[in-house]
């Protein structure tokens, strides 16, 4: 196995735990390596796994797990794990995984999952909307569309957003999640291959050549799979082609380091909005 034959990888660090006597990572261990890279797998196709079989109507059992080892990994040191669909048959969906040390190739396997009926796991035929969304990742194909519009048009698919993110996890007030500004904002919305919205934000014009980022979230079961980053790039260059020079946003304090990942800077001191922390930053364009 080669890093060069995976497009998905999900990093890994060799806890305490997981080492034995003799100093290794137990050869156990692997299989639960390969688990949470099939986890990662799903997030970057951007299903959220349980209400995407239950939309289904199945879920997926594993048949075989097989596993080659050729090197030992130890504590503390950086996994990265493939992960990458080889095949699928009838009703069934083979992965392939291979954990990585650099470039060296530590232990491979292969996963054998059978999609199936969940109330008397009974095999069934994989969809085709799942063997599409499968194939199309594989081939670099994006998973998710970012659409941009009015609230008009997009409203009901970013307050299910919002709703899931703002209210459901984070706890906040339900009343607080729409207002007047949501009228005269351009939304972005973010679907994935079921048409699921996954991701939301606006963009409102906050003066005169200055826009303004609200709103921006993505369901908590995919993130890491990039779909703030798209749908931020998304609204800054809407704000881009109207004529903005610079963009501000105000902050939750726990996801500045993502806007300074993508050039905002701190302005002003931290205040709270909603019971939350918050910080103002902004970028010109």
């Amino acid at each position: 196995m080669k890093r060069s034959e995976f497009r998905f990888f999900d990093h890994q660090r060799v806890r305490w735990a997981e080492v034995d006597m003799q100093k290794i990572v137990f050869n156990g261990h692997y299989l639960m390596y390969f688990d949470t890279a099939v986890g990662g797998y799903w997030r970057a196709l951007a299903l959220p796994y349980h209400d995407t079989m239950q939309a289904l109507g199945g879920d997926l059992y594993v048949r075989k797990a097989t596993l080659e080892y050729l090197a030992s990994a130890r504590y503390d040191e950086q996994l990265a794990v493939g992960m990458r669909c080889a095949r699928i048959g009838n009703s069934s969906i083979i992965f392939q995984a291979a954990v990585f040390r650099g470039e060296q190739c530590l232990v491979h396997g292969e996963l054998v999952y059978v999609f199936a009926d969940p109330s008397t796991q009974t095999s069934q035929p994989v969809p085709a909307a799942l063997r599409e969304v499968l194939n199309n990742f594989e081939a670099g194909q994006p998973v998710f569309e970012v659409h941009c519009g009015t609230w008009a048009t997009l409203g009901a698919a970013s307050r299910a957003v919002r709703q899931a993110v703002f209210v459901e996890e984070q706890g906040m007030a339900g009343d607080l999640m729409v207002d007047e500004a949501d009228e005269d904002a351009v939304h972005a919305v973010a679907f994935n291959h079921f048409g699921v919205p996954v991701g939301a934000g606006r963009l409102m014009q906050r003066s005169r050549g200055l826009a303004q980022v609200g709103r921006l979230a993505s369901l908590g079961s995919l993130r890491g799979a990039r779909l703030g980053k798209a749908l931020l790039q998304r609204l800054m260059q809407v704000a881009r082609e109207r004529g903005d020079a610079a963009v501000m946003l105000q902050a939750q304090t726990s996801s500045t380091g993502f806007y300074e990942r993508h050039g905002f800077v701190n302005e002003g001191a931290v205040f709270v909005a909603a019971g939350v922390p918050h910080q103002t930053m902004r970028r010109a364009l």
